[in-house]
């Protein structure tokens, strides 16, 4: 399982994989726990990771960063025990989908709720603009993995077979060179749920050493430039690209 490269998460090759495999042995021999129900609570942690932003001061980064750790152990455990079992399915594919997008979403929509100091934990009242800047990030989150998706709807409804990993170059050259230079930067990572967690984490610490929310909210800020900015150039790749054709 460890050679599984595709797709697979930076945190997961350095890390997780050799933790995950572990804990898959374990709930594959000596429980009747199922795939499916390992993706509901990995959704479950994710939604919860955003919650836990609400706590307050420093407490409250250190949870959210520690159950997205969680989220993402889940994440790779649901598909080991699906392959262990032989259990992989369609619907499970789909709800891993769905897990992912609901967790960044409220990963997101809880920093832009911490910013505001929405429990007061600051202040006497709630400054609600911060957590309008983390709606956006967390829809442009949404957005940038949908407009992923929708080109294998687009393709299924059409009768085409699923898209080829050579088909994502621009057919324009400045569009390839733009994309590639975005993609060394890989600035885009910052609105997955482990960089932005850790990014989360970074700016709490920060607050707790110079008092405020003054961190916090800059990571709400370039959390929804990063995120719209993202949607607008991942659409145009995939317009500009044979994802279509």
């Amino acid at each position: 399982m460890l050679q599984r490269r595709s797709a697979e998460h930076w945190a997961g090759r350095l890390y997780m994989r050799s933790i995950s495999l572990r804990i898959t042995r374990v709930l594959s021999t000596v429980t009747a726990i199922t795939p499916n129900g390992l993706t509901y609570t990995m959704m479950c942690t994710g939604i919860l990771a955003g919650a836990g932003l609400l706590i307050a001061g420093l407490a409250g980064a250190i949870v959210g960063a520690l159950l997205i750790q969680l989220y993402l152990l889940l994440d790779c455990v649901d598909g080991e025990v699906a392959r262990w079992r032989r259990q992989t399915s369609l619907t499970g594919v789909y709800l891993d989908r769905v897990g992912h997008y609901m967790s960044e979403a409220a990963l997101l929509t809880g920093l832009g709720l911490r910013g505001a100091d929405l429990l007061h934990h600051s202040g006497g009242a709630t400054h609600w603009e911060w957590a309008f800047l983390g709606t956006l990030a967390a829809l442009g989150a949404i957005l940038i993995k949908s407009e992923t998706d929708l080109v294998d709807v687009a393709r299924a409804r059409s009768g085409m077979t699923a898209v080829a990993d050579s088909a994502s170059v621009p057919r324009s050259a400045g569009v390839a060179k733009a994309r590639r230079a975005a993609s060394l930067l890989k600035f885009h990572r910052l609105v997955g749920a482990v960089e932005a967690s850790l990014l989360i984490l970074a700016a709490g610490i920060a607050d707790a050493v110079h008092g405020g929310l003054t961190f916090t909210r800059l990571a709400v800020v370039v959390l929804a430039a990063i995120a719209m900015l993202q949607t607008v150039l991942h659409l145009l790749s995939i317009v500009l690209s044979s994802r279509l054709r």
